[in-house]
């Protein structure tokens, strides 16, 4: 038959009397005869009185504010003293603990609660609190350490200097910072560098692989030895932790004598001191706010700080390039030796010529001196003077940053087709015309390509064949040639000569009947019209009086137009496309637009800024370019208004020729510069070429082909392909194709003038030399 149970609830009422007769006789005990009642008193915010131990407290949150010492034998107690329902807690609490033992009941008797206290003390690790006896109670309080704002912690989050928490990182990506400090700072990037550098680092640095990319300091971080055992232990599929003993004796904690105190397996719900928030930590957090609000306790103070002094020249600013090393001495030679070559030593004329020199003119401050030994050799004189040289080119050396690029020369060469595909052009030398040794200054072409005209310093203009260079006529004029322009139209055939101030039409011979009759209605006509009023009383076209003795080999003007005293030579001829309208440049800068129906001529300037070195007609609109000495104007006649002004960049321009197009210029200059325009792109050259080593005299482009020419004092005739496209965004292509030399320079001057053929890929051009050549394919 089982023993009888013993009665546990009356051994749980035994217990609860025992222990609160204990706790009166230990207060009562300690007392002295004149306590106070603390119920009584007012307690302050500041003051260190301590709650009443008949549990008087209050329990609302205006005891935040205060800073009361704390009275309680262990965290178990206070907690209940706090609480409003600790008696019907107690009772709760104490009920729900069943005695299942009689021994259990038996050690309540024996003192067993004291060794559960000091049980207990020794598995707490919060802050030790020691016991003082109170000076306003006069009774037992336990008072726990301060706590410091500032104290060191042992914590891993003390080390991390950002505070962002475990937030995504990829949130600062597109930002220079990864978070915030302790203090509200910018935690600004780190510098990362690119995947060669990991590499190098990896080469350099054995422990490189021992480190791991930290997402929140975005940094590498090295690893502990500690972190590398875990990560080895876990590679080798073991358990992580070290100190690990699989095979260490098992304890049984549900068996044996005594072991159910230590484990007791209860339903006991969790108390409420578990879960209600902490009254006491309350109060010790908001004395540090209320500290913070004061300024009693300040942040952290930055561990850098600024030296008071530094060195000017150690940090370069950021908006120059790094200094550059100082120049280098030039090393000593065997003319600086003390016992030189005999073939260093100077003669006597050597010596007497250097003293003689100037000392910055002198190629070395000294003269090389032998000597027999090293202890013989003399101090030397100069060695102060040299000193503070060196320091004034240390002073004065310029602190400029030449970076060397590494580039394949052959790399910034433009790809440009090979001149053989942009065949034809002129190659060679046809046949040579010569002008008895006077410059010829002026050619003309006929627009079907046989005749050529020229002009000397003589006064002789001569027309002969292109194909065979035979003569076929010329006219001696008083003075000597400056221009010769042949009419463009196909139905006429005549050529105008601008001689001094006056400008003469002349006819070649071997003219069909037909062209011959209508060239001479258009400069003889049978009704010529009268002059108009406006037209300057100095200026006249007049039909000169021929000979009775005409030579058919003899070339006469037909017609004449004599301008004012004041225009100067006539330098330059140029017919609009049309061949009514022609234009004339004296050598004062006159300018004069002539028209042949109707026999009238007009200066469309009144003033012009400048010297005016060259005229043109636009080919296709009522547009007038006139080029002066640095820039090219484009006028509007219709409109009579400036459209453009075209920037050279020359110093002064010797002649101007137009594209058959229209849109493009192209411009030289005595300053062997070679400008190309473009007219819908901008007002400064879109390319400046410079092939000539002398003054450019003369530019053309071809009517038909994509060619043009330039030629120079140099001798020599430059050929180019100029190829432009209709598509705006295509960029002109220029390419030089050959270089012709065939004449020689005299006096300084050149190639004077060259002109292209209408039908064919020919060139005709005149020297200084006084010969006329034809470049041909």
């Amino acid at each position: 038959m089982a023993p009888p149970k013993p009665n546990l609830s009356k051994a749980n009422t035994t217990l609860k009397r025992k222990r609160d007769s204990a706790v009166k006789e230990s207060l009562l005990s300690t007392a002295p005869k004149n306590a106070i009642n603390v119920s009584q008193l007012d307690v302050d915010e500041d003051s260190d009185v301590e709650e009443a131990a008949s549990g008087s407290g209050s329990g609302d949150d205006s005891d935040a504010e205060s800073f009361p010492e704390v009275d309680a034998e262990d965290d178990d107690e206070d907690s209940d003293a706090d609480s409003g329902q600790d008696d019907d807690e107690d009772q709760d609490s104490d009920d729900s603990y069943l005695v299942e033992d009689s021994d259990f009941v038996d050690s309540i008797d024996s003192g067993d609660e004291n060794e559960n206290e000091v049980e207990d003390d020794e598995i707490y690790t919060g802050p030790k609190a020691r016991t003082v006896i109170s000076k306003i109670t006069g009774r037992p309080k336990r008072v726990y350490p301060e706590i410091e704002p500032d104290y060191d912690s042992d914590s891993s989050t003390e080390e991390d200097p950002n505070r962002v928490g475990n937030i995504p990182m990829h949130w600062y990506d597109d930002l220079p910072h990864i978070g915030y400090d302790i203090d509200g700072k910018k935690v600004l990037r780190p510098a990362r560098g690119d995947e060669l550098d990991k590499f190098l680092s990896t080469v350099d640095d054995p422990t490189s692989w021992t480190a791991g990319f930290d997402k929140l300091t975005q940094s590498e971080q090295q690893l502990s030895p500690e972190e590398l055992d875990i990560i080895r232990r876990l590679q080798a599929a073991e358990n992580p932790d070290a100190n690990y003993d699989p095979y260490e004796p098992t304890v049984e904690w549900f068996t044996g004598k005594g072991k159910e105190e230590i484990m007791p397996i209860s339903a006991k719900p969790e108390p409420k001191r578990r879960w209600q928030p902490s009254k006491w930590e309350k109060q010790k957090v908001m004395k540090i706010v209320r500290a913070i609000r004061a300024g009693h306790i300040l942040p952290r103070k930055p561990t850098t700080t600024k030296p008071d002094h530094y060195d000017l020249w150690s940090t370069p600013a950021s908006n120059h390039p790094p200094p550059l090393p100082a120049p280098k001495v030039s090393l000593p030679g065997h003319a600086e030796s003390y016992n030189p070559p005999e073939e260093y030593l100077p003669t006597p004329d050597e010596k007497s010529a250097w003293e003689n020199t100037d000392p910055e003119d002198r190629d070395r401050n000294f003269l090389s001196q032998k000597y027999g030994a090293l202890r013989l050799v003399p101090g030397y004189d100069n060695f102060i003077q040299e000193r503070f040289s060196r320091l004034l080119d240390l002073y004065l050396a310029p602190r400029i940053q030449r970076k060397r690029l590494n580039i394949d020369p052959d790399s910034l060469l433009p790809n440009l087709p090979s001149p053989a595909e942009l065949k034809p052009f002129p190659t060679f030398e046809l046949l040579r015309y010569e002008h008895a040794s006077q410059r010829v200054r002026a050619i003309a072409i006929s627009p079907d390509g046989m005749w050529v005209a020229s002009g000397d310093e003589m006064g002789i203009v001569r027309v002969w064949e292109t194909m065979v260079g035979r003569e076929a006529g010329r006219y001696k004029f008083d003075s000597r040639v400056g221009a010769i322009a042949w009419c463009p139209r196909d139905d006429v055939d005549f050529f105008a000569v601008g001689v001094d101030e006056a400008i003469h039409l002349l006819i070649p011979p071997y003219q069909s009947p037909e062209r011959l009759a209508n060239t001479m209605a258009t400069l003889k006509p049978t009704n010529p019209p009268q002059p108009v009023p406006t037209t300057a009383t100095t200026l006249s076209w007049a039909v000169p009086a021929l000979s009775n003795t005409v030579s058919p080999n003899v070339l006469h003007p037909h017609l004449t137009i004599q301008l004012q005293p004041s225009s100067g030579l006539v330098k330059h001829l140029t017919f609009h496309r049309r061949g009514d309208y022609f234009a004339s440049v004296g050598d004062n800068g006159a300018v004069w637009i002539h028209q042949m129906s109707k026999r009238n001529s007009q200066a469309p300037f009144r003033k012009v800024k400048g010297a005016v070195q060259r005229v043109l007609f636009h080919p296709s609109k009522p547009h007038f370019f006139v080029a002066t000495q640095r820039y090219i104007r484009l006028y509007d006649l219709a409109g009579q208004k400036l459209i453009k002004t075209l920037k050279s960049g020359m110093k002064w321009i010797s002649s101007v020729d137009v594209h058959h197009s229209g849109d493009h210029l192209v411009v030289g200059g005595y300053d062997k510069k070679l400008a190309w325009f473009d007219l819908d792109l901008s007002d400064k050259p879109y390319k400046v070429l410079k092939y000539h080593t002398k003054a450019i005299r003369s530019v053309t482009f071809h009517p038909s082909y994509p060619l043009f020419a330039t030629s120079s004092d140099d001798g020599t005739i430059q050929i180019f392909h100029g190829r432009v496209y209709n598509d705006f965004t295509t960029d002109p292509l220029i390419v030089p194709l050959k270089v012709l030399k065939g004449h020689s320079v005299s006096d300084g001057l050149g190639v004077l003038e060259i002109r292209w053929s209408k039908e064919k890929p020919w060139l005709v051009s005149a020297g200084a030399d006084g010969k006329v050549a034809v470049w041909c394919n």
